[in-house]
């Protein structure tokens, strides 16, 4: 197993080096240890886990085998708890370097595995989404924030690093899911080797959107839970035509990273835009609201 693109972070003064440009430029990713605190990991637990945020915009999206990951997609950062993550610095920052200029917030979801019921996600990269959204090339990004401790036996990412490098693959349907050709992924799998992220509860993995990845369904008695932020260049304006439902460029406006922790508004999600799964032309979701979810 090629060792992993793994940093940790030091306090709010946290900046990209030269050795996290190189790993992304070569590998596709880099891992931060610890993006967020336990007081900010506390915080966001509180407005995920306590509102109706799940309740009232929560769907699935079938697998392979009919069972299903959870989630709730917004397209605007919104002023509670999650937008201050979706703006802070620690978060916008690190992209725009990692991507060479400006960066707009392009949706945000929180993705739940339950025990034993969550589905997988099959091999996909996420410009094999954005691209049918208007995305003329792939300069954009994803940011998977561990909210609960990701591991092999939850369902944790799995990525092939270094497939950035080959380009958009075609996609289509599988199940409710929009996935990449199974006989080019196994062709790159040959090549490229097979890495787990396994991440502690505020582990953040930020990835190129044609890194390839997936995740197997959750078979363990315990939640895994990951909120995940994209950001496209501003400069990658999607074409105007083809973006609906996702955002074209709107400036950002960032946030100083103690923003999370003195932000009070933990309810009102007033301006975040949340999506109608239905007008979403790359899944074919269910509808039915969330059930059982188990609190950490």
């Amino acid at each position: 197993m090629a060792k992993l693109a793994e940093f940790n972070m030091e306090g709010d003064d946290f900046d990209v080096t030269e050795d996290m440009l190189q790993a992304f430029e070569e590998q596709g990713y880099i891992i931060v240890r610890g993006l967020l605190n336990g007081d900010e990991l506390i915080k966001v637990k509180h407005v995920l886990e306590d509102s109706d945020l799940v309740p009232a915009h929560g769907y699935g999206i079938p697998d392979s085998s009919g069972r299903m990951p959870k989630m709730v997609l917004w397209r605007a950062a919104g002023s509670d708890v999650t937008g201050m993550i979706c703006r802070c610095e620690k978060v916008v920052t690190t992209s725009e370097k990692l991507l060479g200029g400006e960066v707009y917030h392009y949706s945000s979801k929180l993705v739940m595995k339950e025990p034993f019921i969550g589905g997988r996600q099959e091999w996909h990269q996420d410009y094999g989404y954005w691209y049918q959204n208007g995305l003329l090339t792939p300069d954009a990004l994803s940011v998977f924030v561990a909210i609960d401790k990701c591991t092999k036996a939850n369902g944790c990412l799995q990525i092939l690093p270094g497939s950035q490098k080959c380009g958009r693959i075609e996609h289509k349907m599988v199940s409710g899911q929009t996935g990449a050709d199974l006989e080019r992924v196994a062709e790159i799998r040959k090549k490229l080797p097979l890495t787990y992220v396994e991440m502690n509860a505020g582990d953040a993995l930020f990835f190129h959107s044609n890194v390839l990845h997936m995740s197997d369904p959750n078979d363990s008695g315990d939640r895994r839970w990951a909120l995940i932020m994209a950001y496209n260049r501003a400069s990658n304006n999607p074409v105007e035509r083809l973006a609906a439902p996702f955002p074209r460029y709107t400036p950002l406006v960032k946030v100083p990273n103690s923003a999370i922790l003195s932000c009070t508004n933990v309810s009102d999600f007033t301006g975040k835009d949340f999506l109608n799964p239905l007008d979403d032309k790359t899944v074919k979701a269910d509808t039915n609201k969330p059930s059982n979810l188990q609190k950490a």
